[in-house]
């Protein structure tokens, strides 16, 4: 049976509810899986440069540049960052993002504060704009009303 954890201090105002299979342990920085009823907002991969174009030469800047621009698309569908239910983080050096992880955990809460969504990382090859190390999709879901 799987349980529904609703968590009630980070996704009370998301309209979301934490996914928790019945005997799993509570993972850490991410959920296994996000519920949900409402507008569902898909964002293309978004990559770590700004309005202007440009990308930061850190790892950690271009990550959360790039978590800034999900959450814009998502703003312009009329979500918050607390309505993303799923991301999936595609980076060209996974050693780069394992060596980063201090770095990367206030990086992430000063975008995404402790909303912690389902989430994959995957290693690729290259991305399609040559100064990219990160690219992120995000998949929200907007509560009715």
């Amino acid at each position: 049976m799987t349980e529904i954890s609703t968590n009630k201090g980070t996704n009370a105002s998301s309209g979301l509810e934490t996914l928790l299979p019945e005997g799993w342990p509570k993972p850490r920085g991410y959920a296994n899986g996000m519920a949900g009823e409402g507008r569902v907002v898909l964002t293309g991969g978004q990559v770590g440069w700004t309005p202007e174009g440009v990308f930061s030469p850190d790892f950690i800047e271009q990550v959360r540049q790039t978590l800034e621009n999900v959450v814009k698309v998502v703003e312009a569908a009329g979500g918050r960052a607390e309505h993303i239910g799923r991301l999936t983080w595609y980076v060209t050096d996974m050693e780069a993002y394992r060596n980063s992880l201090k770095d990367l955990g206030p990086a992430y809460r000063s975008v995404l504060g402790r909303h912690f969504p389902s989430m994959a990382v995957v290693q690729v090859l290259s991305l399609v704009e040559p100064e990219a190390m990160v690219e992120i999709e995000g998949t929200a879901i907007i509560p009715k009303g």
